[in-house]
Order: structure tokens, then C-alpha cells, then sequence
């Protein structure tokens, strides 16, 4: 996630399309229409202007099937919401520079010594990585 550039802005739809696409796996624009378009009393018009929009923001990549258009997200729900939370705070080395990570272990470690170990587990694995590099 280091150097990476902000997300994008999403708008309700959007976001909306973007949790479909994490359900489904796949979509086209009359299957999203059908799962959250119709809901919305939306045109398939707006739908497909709102997945364009995320191909765009490059948060999903789009495959050509015959005349149409089928859509995959480019990132998963975990790193969508965990690059947010980075972003709200500033990034990554604000996150350590200001305290914040370390506010964050303590209150995993407060409420939660399972994830504390799954955390540590997490960091030791990651380390191991980058050993093989």
C-alpha cells in the first residue's frame, strides 16, 4: 500500500456498484442495473455511466464480451477499506509519525488478544516476504 496515490472520490452509486462487484464477482451492466439500479429506479443509462466512471478511477477492470462490457473490482473490499483508513489518516507515514499506529495496537491489544496474536502472525509473514525478494 506505501506510495500509493489516494482513492478516488466515490459517489453513492458508485460505492454501491463497487459492494455489488465485490458480491458478484463479475457483472455486466444489466445485472448490476437488476441488483441495484431497478432498486433505485435508475436507468441501465446511469448504471453503465457509473461503472464507466469506476473503470475510470481505476477500481475495476472491464472485460469486452460480445457487444457488452463485463466489469471485475481491480482492488478487494480489504484494501479498499484499509487504503481509507490510511487516507483518513493522512497516509501511511502519518500514521506513524503522529502516533497512530501505535495507538492502534494498544487498542487491539485492550480489546482483543486473538487479533493481537493474528496481527503479530501478520507482520512476521510480511517480513518473511520480503526476506524472498
Amino acid at each position: 500500500m506505501a506510495g500509493r496515490k489516494p482513492l478516488p472520490t466515490l459517489g453513492e452509486l458508485e460505492f454501491e456498484l463497487l459492494e455489488h462487484l465485490w458480491r458478484a464477482g463479475e457483472a455486466d451492466v444489466t445485472g448490476s442495473h437488476a441488483a441495484v439500479g431497478k432498486r433505485r429506479g435508475i436507468t441501465p443509462n446511469t448504471v453503465g455511466s457509473a461503472l464507466e466512471r469506476l473503470f475510470k478511477k481505476g477500481l475495476v477492470t472491464r472485460t469486452k464480451v460480445s457487444h457488452a462490457y463485463r466489469y471485475q473490482p481491480r482492488i478487494g473490499r480489504d484494501e479498499f477499506a484499509a487504503r481509507r483508513v490510511l487516507d483518513a489518516a493522512g497516509g501511511i507515514e502519518s500514521l506513524s509519525q503522529t502516533g497512530l499506529l501505535s495507538a492502534f495496537v494498544d487498542l487491539v491489544a485492550d480489546v482483543d488478544d486473538a487479533a493481537l496474536d493474528r496481527l503479530e502472525a501478520l507482520i512476521a509473514e510480511k517480513r518473511g516476504e520480503r526476506g524472498k525478494r
